[in-house]
């Protein structure tokens, strides 16, 4: 199994406009709603491609019950646990050609014993899980140590982690020495305080990162592909050039096929491929849609993956 472990869920409103311009109107193409979450959409990926995993989440008042509705119609399996302030509503706006925006609340504040009984929860779960996959911001109130701690108690039950994170909880989560740390591009960028703009700056910054403390390291550059590094290998994955209709949640996508693979394979390089594959053919989806393993399938025979050379 895998466990997906998502403190800071929320109900995602999604709206597609024809353009996004500054100080001129957008008339809204489509409009909806779906629960939203780093870990909730790593789930999703990973049951509809066949495997089975197990979503833990938060739900506060009246927005966490709408967001448990949602949830019920996912085919995934999902432990809530309650919380006393209201979960979170994030916005999102995007256009024809692919431009958005995010909007994210910052979500509700948790109570000592609120964290005390979530880590409970997982502490129980991971004695029947293969990975656990730590997605997402942390909520007010929750130290940014939480991540880290449950690396430590994964790896003392032999649990392979994921990180994908941001802040303070990706560095100290880092420190702690994850399997995988999975931070996209941006976040490299805040985590090691520099502009990463070339191939050379990602194999020093995969480089740094696993200096820091991760065990392999998969840096993911949107329409680029990623690059990882594992063992005395680094890697980067090309996928092909395609028209993005909607780049949101890729990232997600991305890193739940990598974990699939690796579960599946345990072959960084065909898991890397895998990633690209489904975040690329995910990106071909309007709205917050993931791509079906066929349909990433027909990507991942596009995608090159090739060994960056030591400059």
């Amino acid at each position: 199994m895998i466990l997906t472990l998502t403190l800071n869920p929320a109900i995602d409103r999604t709206i597609a406009v024809d353009r996004l311009a500054f100080e001129d109107r957008a008339y809204i193409d489509s409009k909806g709603e779906s629960p939203g979450g780093r870990g909730i959409n790593a789930a999703c990926v990973i049951q509809s491609f066949g495997s089975t995993s197990l979503a833990i989440i938060t739900s506060g008042g009246a927005t966490g019950a709408r967001l448990e509705e949602l949830l019920r119609c996912c085919g995934f399996p999902v432990m809530v646990v309650p919380i006393r302030n209201e979960s979170r509503t994030n916005l999102t706006i995007t256009d024809r050609h692919g431009l958005t925006v995010n909007l994210n609340e910052a979500g509700p504040h948790m109570e000592k014993a609120e964290i005390a009984r979530l880590e409970k929860v997982v502490l129980e779960k991971l004695s029947g899980a293969a990975w656990l996959m730590l997605s997402g911001s942390l909520p007010p109130g929750v130290p940014p140590s939480f991540y880290a701690n449950m690396i430590v108690k994964a790896r003392e039950l032999k649990v392979k982690t994921l990180l994908d994170a941001d802040g303070e909880a990706l560095r100290h989560g880092i420190e702690a020495g994850p399997t995988v740390a999975s931070p996209n591009q941006q976040e490299a960028e805040r985590l090691l305080s520099r502009a990463l703009l070339t191939r050379g700056h990602f194999r020093a910054a995969v480089a740094r990162i696993r200096e820091m403390g991760a065990g392999s390291v998969v840096l993911t550059l949107g329409s680029r592909g990623a690059v990882g590094a594992f063992g005395n290998r680094t890697l980067e994955a090309v996928p092909p050039r395609v028209d993005a209709v909607s780049p949101i949640g890729s990232g997600d996508a991305l890193a739940a096929a990598f974990v699939w693979a690796m579960e599946r394979k345990n072959d960084p390089a065909d898991a890397l491929r895998w990633g690209v594959a489904t975040g690329t053919a995910s990106a071909l989806l309007p709205g917050l849609r993931f791509a079906t393993r066929e349909q990433a399938e027909k990507i991942y025979q596009q995608v090159e993956v090739r060994k960056m050379e030591q400059a």
